[in-house]
């Protein structure tokens, strides 16, 4: 799946635009321009320019960012079939694309991520991706797309815990994971490939988290440290593991989907 790639100024963000649309003129000009260097606006723009659409896109910013990523298991994996891919989410941006290169590129880009809404503004990216907006009119026209995806030919991509993995207990750890990968996967006959993605972020990120965690503030503040921290990843070396892919029919009445989502989520760190 090799897209074109050409210089296209309909693919960059304008972060004020976007902000306009979540929350009028509410915010600050001065607050504006902050977030723009925050989420590195014109170093993101230069590269969305390029024109990359799917698979490519996803290569191309692990090879923006030099980044090296050690695959574990993928080869084992059978090319027939449909699959759930669940990982752990350590990074919150760079691991992201980097399964959506992997898995895309095995798979001639018959994948597709369930992702927040606010992703489906990186065009080069929607072509992969399922906006999940929990509010507003989308969110009701919201279980359809999730079902035609789970009963499409194409593989799903999930991060089950919804969010960034946080420092628990001093470890990098994510947070408890729902169980819907559980269900739509059981509704689809689908099996289910665990991925463990090893990495962590900066101890500034788990201390704004830790933060606001002790302050109460709702607002996930540490997402709009995620770019700033995938452009500190430049250079840096992961390791994915793929584990053998279990089959829809393990998740039987003997424990509820909640549990087989804990018991999937241990057999990930255990990769």
């Amino acid at each position: 799946m090799h897209q074109s790639m050409a210089s296209n100024s309909e693919y960059t963000i304008d972060l004020e635009r976007i902000i306009r649309s979540y929350a009028g003129n509410r915010v600050p000009a001065f607050v504006i321009r902050f977030l723009k260097r925050l989420v590195h606006e014109d170093e993101i723009n230069a590269y969305l320019s390029k024109g990359y659409e799917g698979v490519d896109f996803c290569e191309g910013v692990v090879n923006e960012l030099g980044v090296k990523i050690t695959v574990v298991g993928l080869e084992d994996l059978p090319e027939d079939g449909r699959f759930t891919f669940v990982s752990n989410h350590p990074l919150g941006a760079i691991d992201g694309v980097a399964l959506g290169g992997i898995i895309g590129r095995k798979y001639n880009g018959h994948v597709k991520y369930l992702v927040r809404e606010l992703l489906m503004n990186l065009k080069g990216l929607a072509p992969l991706c399922i906006g999940i907006n929990k509010f507003g009119a989308q969110s009701r026209d919201l279980p359809r797309q999730i079902g035609e995806a789970f009963n499409s030919d194409n593989h799903i991509i999930m991060f089950p815990a919804g969010l960034c993995s946080r420092l628990i207990n001093g470890q990098v750890h994510d947070i408890p994971w729902g169980k819907a990968f559980i269900t739509r996967s059981v509704q689809s006959r689908r099996d289910i490939v665990p991925v463990h993605f090893i990495g962590e972020n900066s101890p500034r990120f788990y201390r704004i988290a830790r933060w606001c965690k002790w302050l109460g503030i709702k607002f996930n503040l540490a997402m709009l440290l995620l770019p700033d921290e995938m452009f500190r990843s430049r250079g840096s070396h992961y390791i994915v593991r793929f584990g053998k892919p279990i089959p829809y029919q393990t998740f039987n009445r003997e424990r509820t989907s909640l549990q087989w989502a804990q018991w999937v989520e241990d057999a990930v760190y255990q990769l």
